[in-house]
């Protein structure tokens, strides 16, 4: 089941939220708030999974909102304003619904939240990431390393790569730690594919990696 929340200064558009998410079996949208900073309290106190969530409100916008929480659920933002779709996708919201939305468009949006809370929650063998305005999917066993370069990581793959916006702790995380380990603090490695480590390097492919001091023995204990 997925917990839901849903924010908007607007009565009625709340309404539509929760006659569409009484129609979806695995949604459950536990509040709703008219007014966003009585809805913080709420958001520190309880597990919620997704947020729906305007972004022209009064006294503060929903990316403002957003950007103030510690605790940050999927984020799907409704709006009747086309013009911050792309701010919407800089912020890695899952989605971005434009009013009005139509039940079906809806749901796509919560299936598609389902599968990556699901894979979360289960032993996971790949991991969902932004491409773009695009969420794809990579397996783990496809990554060779990740590379913090500002406020983006970038995906080592064989044969391709992809930057998308996030931090090394959020990444780490989200990433099964016997599989991977962070060896620097712009680097975080498959140990499986790891084909030689030195004193202050190590190679994957035809890749060559520092490592930090303070992650040196982590690696060689973690490695051999």
């Amino acid at each position: 089941m997925i917990k839901a929340l849903a924010i908007d200064d607007e009565p009625i558009a709340l309404d539509i939220i929760k006659n569409y998410a009484a129609k979806v079996s695995f949604l459950q949208l536990d509040a709703t708030f008219v007014n966003a900073f009585e809805a913080i309290e709420y958001l520190n106190r309880n597990d919620v999974d997704v947020l729906f969530l305007d972004i022209k409100m009064p006294d503060i916008s929903g990316i403002d909102f957003y950007n103030s929480l510690v605790r940050k659920p999927l984020l799907v933002f409704t709006t009747a304003y086309s013009e911050h779709a792309i701010t919407g996708f800089e912020l890695e919201a899952l989605d971005y619904l434009l009013k009005p939305f139509a039940f079906s468009r809806f749901l796509k949006t919560c299936n598609k939240a389902y599968e990556i809370l699901q894979s979360k929650r289960k032993n996971p063998t790949h991991i969902y990431i932004k491409d773009g305005h695009n969420i794809v999917k990579l397996n783990f066993d496809e990554i060779l390393f990740i590379e913090a370069t500002g406020n983006y990581m970038k995906y080592v793959m064989p044969t391709a790569e992809i930057l998308t916006r996030s931090t090394i702790k959020e990444i780490i995380e989200q990433l099964p730690s016997e599989v991977f380990q962070q060896v620097h603090r712009s680097f975080i490695v498959n140990l499986d594919k790891v084909s030689k480590i030195e004193r202050h390097q190590l190679s994957i492919a035809s890749h060559v990696i520092p490592i930090s001091a303070s992650y040196s023995n982590v690696v060689k204990n973690t490695v051999l």
